[in-house]
């Protein structure tokens, strides 16, 4: 393997990858790159639906060229202000956000949870994630709404502008569960209306029942066990723990 670059083979059976609908893991172990590598290769060069291989390839070599004749001089220690290596600070949030897409978020609010992540601050601006990503002001703001959405982001005035600043906290995984929770909660409840109005004696009614007397339970005890760690683990722990879910109401 010729040091770190991407051959012209490999692009290309990354572009094959894409179109097999392959995961960036997948595609990694194909050509013996780390995920990491993919990841960001696809994500500098169109993403999945516009990676073309020889694009990325002479955009690749072109990289290269001036990065060699511009030779810049490493700060000291070749590290980040914050007193990282700034590829590693890359190569985790690819890796984040390849997770992410498996687990099933969609790319692009995947790849802004992972920037929000991978940010000592854990706020970003709308165009700080416009730089960071190299993507639309538009695409950026969809995102944001998706990851409100689903309790996983906030988003705040800029003290020192009048920008928007958007941010994930320490309780992000609790505040993501908590919202999880009171959706299926819902299912459960609507599942436990329907047993009622199809009768619990039916098949249908007793599926429906059953269905939303499991949902219920397992609530219960997930709701349960997120409010004790929370406890534990949270830098600000509730002194009023939420109430769990019912579907009593």
């Amino acid at each position: 393997m010729p040091g770190d670059r991407l051959t012209l083979q490999d692009r290309q059976q990354i572009a094959a990858g894409l179109r097999e609908e392959l995961t960036y893991a997948a595609i990694g172990r194909r050509i013996g790159r780390p995920t990491s590598t993919v990841t960001r290769e696809v994500m500098r060069n169109g993403g999945p639906r516009g990676y073309h291989a020889e694009a990325a390839h002479r955009a690749g070599t072109a990289h290269a060229r001036q990065r060699k004749a511009t030779a810049p001089k490493p700060s000291p220690g070749g590290t980040h202000p914050g007193g990282r290596d700034p590829r590693l600070v890359d190569e985790v949030g690819a890796q984040s956000t390849e997770l992410m897409i498996q687990a099933g978020l969609p790319q692009m609010m995947a790849r802004v949870l992972a920037a929000l992540f991978t940010t000592d601050s854990g706020s970003l601006t709308s165009a700080e994630l416009v730089r960071r990503l190299h993507v639309s002001p538009a695409s950026v703001s969809k995102a944001i709404g998706y990851l409100e959405d689903q309790a996983l982001v906030t988003r705040e005035r800029d003290p020192h502008s009048r920008a928007e600043r958007y941010s994930v906290d320490d309780d992000v995984a609790f505040h993501s569960i908590m919202a999880g929770a009171r959706a299926q909660t819902r299912i459960a409840e609507a599942c436990m209306v329907g047993a009622r109005k199809l009768g619990a004696t039916t098949p249908a009614g007793a599926r429906l029942e059953n269905t939303g007397q499991f949902l219920a339970h397992v609530l219960d005890n997930l709701v349960r066990s997120v409010e004790h760690w929370h406890q534990v683990y949270s830098a600000h722990p509730s002194t009023h723990p939420r109430k769990a879910p019912t579907t009593n109401d």
